[in-house]
């Protein structure tokens, strides 16, 4: 067990260094300078000199080699300290936590919707005898998995928010504002689970423990939501790590079109005006909140299997 939690944690951090090294590969690779980008809007509405321009450069490490930037930038994020933003001036890590309870409310309430979805659909369409049922059941993942989550955002929006009056379109006021985002993020997430959890089920219902259980007696219902749903949730688990980081990525797409603030309006600001600093941050956030969430999923798999940990079952 310490072995198999020594490699994943060893794993975990792998992914960050890459996340932080890819990042800081690609944004150096970017054309212009954020420097230069600063001193086009000016500081206070007045144009900066060149030798504002030196001092910002050395502020922000910009005057140094580009191996000494990566070292520099690497040992203090190790840290936690991933500098200031270059367009606010305010700390990467301060602004990275303000902005996270907005989007940390529908990234929860749209992986809730996407378990509830997605489980409710699978164990339905995998219960029920009726054919015609179970084919529409079993096809409506395809479907939603398919739509844009913008496009269902503004359907949303259409629907509940200007037709109905039901719920507000925009904005982050109180809980019913996230009802919407919640949903249009968790609609296409619950379409994944659904197809995975549908088809670990429909495989481990054709298991011979299964038949055994069936020949002893067991009822329907406890062959289905005890026996086989246990051996069926390891592959959506995987899926739900996934899912967590997706869920994430999603809040820019969400974030914008219910114009809310969040860590995607965030990311958003700090790539249009090349916020190395911030756009850095907020990716290895991101790589960290993906890792952690895998993580905790790969901590479970041996309590659903102990096989898993002592390396009987890859």
């Amino acid at each position: 067990m310490l072995w198999y939690l020594g490699r994943r944690v060893g794993l975990a951090l792998g992914v960050l260094w890459a996340a932080f090294t890819v990042s800081f590969v690609v944004l150096w690779l970017l054309p212009g300078d954020p420097i230069e980008v600063m001193a086009s809007g000016g500081l206070d509405g007045e144009p900066l000199t060149p030798q504002q321009l030196a001092e910002l450069r050395a502020r922000y490490g910009f005057d140094k080699p580009l191996l000494a930037q990566y070292g520099d930038r690497l040992w203090a994020a190790l840290h936690g300290d991933f500098g200031a933003s270059i367009q606010s001036g305010l700390g990467v890590r301060t602004q990275i936590i303000d902005a996270l309870p907005p989007t940390l409310r529908i990234a929860l309430g749209g992986l809730f919707c996407a378990v509830l979805f997605g489980g409710t659909l699978a164990l339905v369409a995998t219960y029920t005898r009726v054919r015609w049922l179970r084919q529409m059941l079993m096809s409506l993942p395809s479907l939603a998995v398919s739509l844009p989550t913008f496009w269902v955002g503004l359907m949303l929006v259409q629907l509940f928010a200007f037709q109905l009056r039901l719920l507000p379109s925009v904005g982050a006021n109180g809980a019913e504002s996230v009802i919407l985002p919640a949903i249009t993020l968790g609609l296409p997430t619950g379409a994944l689970v659904a197809q995975v959890l549908a088809k670990s089920l429909s495989q481990a219902l054709e298991e011979p423990y299964i038949v055994t259980a069936r020949a002893k007696g067991v009822g329907r219902v406890a062959i289905h939501f005890r026996h086989a749903l246990r051996n069926a949730t390891i592959p959506a688990l995987t899926v739900l790590g996934y899912v967590v980081g997706n869920l994430l990525a999603g809040s820019v797409v969400v974030e914008t079109v219910f114009n809310r603030p969040g860590i995607g309006r965030l990311t958003v600001q700090a790539v249009s005006v090349q916020d190395i600093p911030l756009v850095q941050g907020i990716v290895v956030f991101a790589a960290a909140v993906f890792v952690l969430a895998n993580l905790l999923v790969d901590l479970l798999y041996p309590v659903l299997d102990p096989r898993i940990a002592t390396g009987a079952v890859v």
